[in-house]
Formats: C-alpha cells, sequence, structure tokens
C-alpha cells in the first residue's frame, strides 16, 4: 500500500490492477487532508472505551441517508489493533484511529492504487472525508456514524454477514497467492473447491477429480488427489498447477463472511462462495 499523499510510492501488488488516474489524485489529496484535519484535532485524550468498544470488530453498512451509494457497494470498516481498515467498493484504505469526546479521528491514511470507475473511485474519496470527524454511536451489533448531514447505520459484520461453512460450500478461487503478491485468475478459467466431511472435490481449472481430506480447526490436509488427464489451454494450466501447488501438504484456512483464504507456506488461494 501507498500513502495516499505520496503517490510516489509502492503500487498496489496485483498485476492486475492499474495505475490510478487523475481522479485517483483527487482522492489521495482529500484523504490527506481528512489525514492532517485528525491530526491536529483539540480535544480531550480519546475515550478508552469507546475505542475498546470499537477494537477487532468489523462493520457493514446497511443504511446511509443524505447522500446515494454506488448501487451494489456496501460500506466496510474493519477496526484493528488501533488502525481502521477502509473498503467503499474499489481501493484499500487504511490508518491510524482513535475516538475523540465521541467522534472518529485518522491519522494519516494509506490507499492500494486501483484503477476502477470513476463513479467508485470518487465514493472513495466521500466515504475517507465523511470518516474524519465522523460522530459515533454504537448500541449492540450496531454502529451509526454520522457527518456533514449525512448518516451511516453499520451492523456487525457476524450479524450482517455470517462466517459461509467450509464444508458444503462451492468455493471459487479468484486469486492465486505467491508470498506476497495476489493475482487475478484468467477470464473463462474456472477453479472451485467444494468439501464434504472426508473429501474434496476440485475442479482444478481444466482437469476435475477429487480425493480424501481431513478438516481441523483452522487447518485441513488432502490425501492423494486423482484427476482426469485432459490437455488445456495455457492459462488453465497455469492456474490448474497453482491449485495443485496450493493443496499439496497441510494447508491452513481462514474464513470472513463469504471469503475463504487459504495457505501453504508461500502459495495459497483467495476464494469466494458461489452464489
Amino acid at each position: 500500500m501507498a500513502r495516499v499523499d505520496d503517490l510516489t510510492g509502492p503500487r498496489n501488488l496485483n498485476p492486475a490492477s492499474a495505475v490510478r488516474t487523475s481522479v485517483n489524485r483527487s482522492i489521495a489529496l482529500v484523504v490527506a487532508g481528512l489525514a492532517l484535519a485528525g491530526c491536529s484535532a483539540v480535544g480531550s485524550p480519546a475515550s478508552p472505551s469507546a475505542a475498546a468498544s470499537l477494537e477487532g470488530r468489523t462493520f457493514l453498512s446497511t443504511s446511509v441517508t443524505g447522500r446515494d451509494l454506488v448501487p451494489g457497494t456496501t460500506i466496510r470498516l474493519a477496526f484493528k489493533d488501533g488502525r481502521l481498515g477502509v473498503n467503499a467498493g474499489c481501493n484499500q484504505i487504511g490508518g491510524a484511529y482513535s475516538v475523540t469526546e465521541g467522534r472518529l479521528q485518522l491519522g494519516s491514511m494509506m490507499s492500494t492504487e486501483m484503477g476502477c470507475d470513476q463513479a467508485l473511485m470518487t465514493q472513495d474519496g466521500w466515504v475517507s472525508s465523511f470518516l474524519g470527524g465522523a460522530t459515533v454511536a454504537l448500541a449492540g451489533d450496531s454502529l451509526t456514524l454520522g457527518n456533514g448531514g449525512v448518516t451511516m447505520n453499520l451492523s456487525d459484520r457476524r450479524v450482517a454477514d455470517p462466517d459461509r461453512p467450509l464444508v458444503g460450500t462451492r468455493w471459487v478461487v479468484d486469486g492465486i497467492v505467491a508470498g506476497d503478491t495476489t493475482s487475478s485468475i484468467p477470464m473463462g478459467v474456472t477453479a472451485a473447491l467444494t468439501f464434504t466431511d472426508d473429501r474434496l472435490a476440485l475442479e482444478a481449472g481444466c482437469n476435475t477429480g477429487g480425493g480424501p481430506v481431513t478438516i481441523g480447526r483452522s487447518s485441513f490436509t488432502v490425501g492423494p488427489l486423482g484427476l482426469t488427464k485432459k490437455a488445456c489451454e495455457p492459462a488453465a494450466t497455469m492456474v490448474e498447477k497453482a491449485v495443485l501447488e496450493a493443496l499439496g501438504g497441510q494447508i491452513d484456512f481462514t474464513i470472513e463472511a463469504d471469503r475463504l483464504t487459504i495457505t501453504n507456506g508461500q502459495s495459497g488461494l483467495t476464494l469466494q462462495a458461489a452464489r
């Protein structure tokens, strides 16, 4: 991630992402200004109880009044280790946060530099501006933020979008992890995993098959896999090789809502629950 007020820094690690256009620079300036405002805010020290109540939780927007969101988008706010992660439909934005006198204060913000539709990039900038100095009201699993005549209602992610079960869900691969880099699946190639209690059904990108699986609390192991032996196009062959590499040995996994991430050393996959 690169500082939004330093666009000469490192670029997004996803090779399928495009470099930001001039619209991205305007978003960067908005968020940079927000960061300065957050750092210079005058007030009492951050409320430990308010910050602690948000810490470790993720919230998804359920409604916004006073502003229309891009159709089909949801605002996601993740509070972890004193940092706020924001996704408004395009880039990942993050930085330090605190709560002072009932208002959300943000430090210097960082952002990826994905190229998205202009409407989504504009929404990135608006959400970043909205959050700096927003009033905070938390009641159980419901979070309400207000700023500049706009009110955003959010719900705890575990309530609004519960974790899908590993077993019985068809998990479609959408990213290949190699070290610190995640690349997208080529267009027209489909790979997917479907678990039962003791078996894995595999769509590897071209060939299909499966094998025995042993599932633990946060890891699983796959026994010998049997696959068809069709000749594949280069893109499908590349995906199949990455999928099989990720499924060797003991594989760690995490699930958040409809997202599954599996890691095996420096290899891994990101997957989404099929709808």
